[in-house]
């Protein structure tokens, strides 16, 4: 379905191609997303551990809650536990599940702090695939009053414009981002937040690296008494490089002849702290991304009271808040497209690190005496009417 979308870019057919009559005459939005977000997912996600373990933690987090449609009729609050939104969802695409789906999205959200999903539609004009659209390569057109005209996605040259209704904000994309003060379309990465101590953390792991490629000894020098000739020093240069630099040649005799002298200038990783500035940069990182440092380092030390702690505070301050965006920004989208009030919503009672939380709220809905039997089963869930679609 989807290689077959990009097969039209080239025909005119069903609006795919760029047109300027539609936008009225506004150009893209030229971000240097194009340029950062090859960095953001290079230098930061792929070669540092930290962001690594800190996106993955967020978006599989995300990825394994199960999603609800909630109804409001009459005054009454009710699970809808079928319906062709929940269909979509499960199913986003024929290569992706829920979980795949989500844990990509927040992924890409939280790397480049945009988001897009392009919805396609089937026979009925509602959406029948959902799929992801690689930040660097979608452009905003600017609109009127803070409300982009379109977005604007190219793929090898070839370029589909996706227009968004000026009235009501209709479109065929999603885009969900990150709070940016300086920008009123794009959003911002943590990763960019957090991007001096990740050069930090990556520069103390390319030194430890380089450290013990050469044997574990420091740098120096040496030294010669006499002035040398320039073809001479050269010669001494390159034989010094190939008898005692690189791991290789790690434990080696330097035999030293005539007025020569090695001096060590390097210090040693004791004396620039190297551990407790890597350590240091890490907890900056997984701050950035709001998650507790336990969950990233070595855990040796921790209890299972304080990792318990850190889980649940990890899901109380980070997880539960994106999700909240993320489903209010998916029901709004979803109430365009499909004409209904449904809203989308997750089921906290599923989640395993909120264990604590629900046993709280049902001591106290148990003793409370101003309550009914029948008011708690419904303050617990068990007396909620429920509909089907």
């Amino acid at each position: 379905m989807f290689k077959n979308i990009f097969s039209r870019f080239a025909s005119n057919n069903h609006g795919s191609l760029y047109d300027n009559s539609s936008i009225i005459s506004y150009k893209p939005v030229k971000s240097n997303m194009n340029i950062d977000y090859y960095n953001l997912s290079n230098n930061g996600y792929k070669q540092n551990v930290v962001v690594f373990r800190c996106v993955n933690l967020i978006a599989r987090a995300i990825g394994s809650v199960n999603w609800l449609l909630r109804e409001v009729k009459d005054g009454v609050d009710s699970i809808v536990y079928k319906h062709s939104i929940l269909s979509l969802i499960e199913r986003p695409n024929t290569h992706q599940s829920k979980t795949a789906f989500m844990e990509d999205a927040i992924s890409q959200l939280l790397i480049s702090g945009n988001c897009y999903v392009m919805a396609t539609r089937g026979m009925n004009d509602l959406p029948n695939e959902l799929h992801l659209l690689r930040p660097d390569r979608v452009n905003i057109i600017p609109g009127r009053y803070a409300v982009p005209a379109g977005y604007e996605y190219t793929v090898s040259n070839h370029v589909r414009f996706f227009p968004v209704d000026a009235d009501t904000g209709e479109s065929d994309i999603l885009h969900i981002k990150l709070f940016n003060p300086l920008d009123d379309w794009y959003g911002t990465s943590p990763i960019e937040v957090a991007l001096k101590s990740i050069q930090q953390h990556n520069a103390i792991a390319q030194q430890n690296i380089s450290f013990l490629q050469n044997g574990g000894r420091p740098s120096g020098a040496l030294i010669y008494k006499h002035e040398l000739e320039p073809q001479l020093r050269q010669e001494l240069k390159r034989d010094l490089r190939a008898l005692y630099e690189g791991g290789r040649n790690a434990g080696k005799v330097m035999l030293l002849e005539g007025d020569f002298e090695w001096k060590e200038m390097g210090l040693s990783p004791k004396d620039l702290d190297f551990i407790d500035g890597k350590e240091q940069a890490s907890k900056e990182i997984a701050l950035a991304f709001g998650v507790p440092p336990i969950l990233i380092s070595n855990m040796s030390s921790a209890t299972f009271a304080n990792y318990k702690e850190a889980r649940y505070n990890f899901w109380e301050e980070t997880v539960l808040p994106l999700l909240n965006i993320i489903a209010n920004e998916f029901s709004v989208w979803f109430k365009q497209m499909y004409k209904t009030d449904l809203t989308l919503t997750y089921d906290m009672d599923s989640i395993p690190a909120l264990v604590t939380r629900r046993e709280a709220e049902w001591r106290k809905i148990n003793t409370a005496t101003f309550l009914t039997d029948a008011e708690k089963r419904e303050a617990v869930g068990y007396g909620t009417n429920h509909i089907s679609h």
